[in-house]
Formats: C-alpha cells, sequence, structure tokens
C-alpha cells in the first residue's frame, strides 16, 4: 500500500515517471469518482486519467482533485483547447490527448500542466519533436503496431519517449514497459466495469497494485 502523500506534480513533471501504469477510466456517476480514486491510489497506483467521455467526467475530476490528497489526477481524451480549459479550472494536474493539432497543442503548453499529446505516426513524433515536445501518448498502441513499432522508433528518435494506451493488458503491459522509450502504460484493466459497477473498490485496489507492481 502506498502513502497518502500526494506524488509531486510541478509543471514540468513528468506524467511518464508517476507511476508504471496509469489507469484510464471511464466514469457515468460521479459519485463513484471518490472511492474509485481512493482504491487506486491504495493499490499503488497515483496518476489517474479520467476520460472526457462522459457527462460525469468533469465533475469526477473535480471531486478527486479536492478530496483525494494522494492521487495525481488527469483529464484523457482532451480534444479541444475548451477541453483544456475546463479541466485544468476542475482540477486536472496532467493532459493526454488522443491526436494534436497546433491549436490543441498551444493550448496544453499554455495550461502550465504536463500533458501528453497523441501520435501514432513517425510523421507525428518528428512533427511534435520539432515543436520541442518529447513525452507522447502512442494511440491506440495494439492496433497501430504496438511494441514492435516502437522498438524500430526507438532507434532513429531515440529522443521521444512513449506511454502507450489501447488494447495492453496486465500480461502485455511488460512488454511496452521493457522498451527503452516507453516510461510507462495506460490501461482500464484494473477498472472493470462490473467491479465498478458493483463498487467493488476492494478489487478495484487488488488490480491496481498487481498492476503497480509492474513497475518493481
Amino acid at each position: 500500500m502506498t502513502s497518502s502523500a500526494a506524488p509531486a506534480a510541478p509543471s514540468d513533471a513528468s506524467v511518464l515517471d508517476l507511476a508504471p501504469v496509469v489507469p484510464v477510466v471511464v466514469l457515468h456517476d460521479a459519485a463513484d469518482a471518490v472511492p474509485l480514486a481512493r482504491a487506486l491510489v491504495a493499490g499503488g497506483l497515483p496518476a489517474i486519467e479520467v476520460t472526457l467521455r462522459t457527462p460525469a467526467a468533469l465533475e469526477s475530476i473535480r471531486a478527486i482533485a479536492a478530496e483525494v490528497p494522494g492521487a495525481v489526477v488527469g483529464a484523457g481524451t482532451v480534444i479541444s483547447p475548451e477541453h483544456v480549459r475546463d479541466t485544468v479550472d476542475a482540477g486536472a494536474r496532467f493532459l493526454v490527448s488522443p491526436g494534436w493539432t497546433d491549436a490543441l497543442l498551444e493550448a496544453m503548453k499554455a495550461s502550465g500542466v504536463p500533458f501528453l499529446p497523441g501520435v501514432s505516426t513517425t510523421s507525428e513524433v518528428v512533427a511534435l519533436l520539432e515543436r520541442g515536445v518529447r513525452e507522447m501518448k502512442f494511440f491506440p498502441a495494439e492496433a497501430a503496431g504496438g511494441t514492435a513499432y516502437l522498438k524500430a522508433l526507438s532507434a532513429p528518435l531515440p529522443q521521444a519517449r512513449f506511454c502507450p494506451t489501447g488494447g495492453i493488458s496486465l500480461a502485455s503491459a511488460p512488454s511496452y514497459l521493457a522498451l527503452p522509450n516507453v516510461g510507462c502504460v495506460g490501461g482500464s484493466w484494473m477498472v472493470p466495469g462490473d467491479a465498478v459497477a458493483a463498487k467493488d473498490w476492494g478489487r478495484v485496489a487488488r488490480l491496481a497494485a498487481e498492476a503497480a507492481a509492474l513497475g518493481a
């Protein structure tokens, strides 16, 4: 189990170094946000990405930021400057996007919090490096080439580091984490829908502990 003290996440911190696994959370009821976050933190996963896929997302981010001091809550599925503004106002301490545009990138840069713009091609990686961004989300990881693709990128583009997300499981995560250009992975296997629906926070904490152990 982890301490209740929140890991540092200043504006120059790396999201990739907070934990080996970042839970990707979809919340349909904001009332579940705090107990879910507490279970994840108890299991050793302090960085929590709440995706903007439901109407409950902003309220969930706000609740976790206010009530779970051990959590570093971030916003996922950030696809507009408005998303950047609204989620940072709600308390998001990092931002993750599935892709990027120049307008979105500039908004994330101006936000004052760490961010991971999404890429799935070599050209996108090079374009971000050209703009001074070295840390990225690789999405959708399995569909876009998985570990073989990332391994191929590491030789010509060693300065780029990634958080692969999309189709990753407890079984496949270690092969990603073994790559020199991967800092962490994103996944949702530790927050299964049936456990959340049943409010089985003990199960979530146990699955989070299994995931956290990947960093040992």
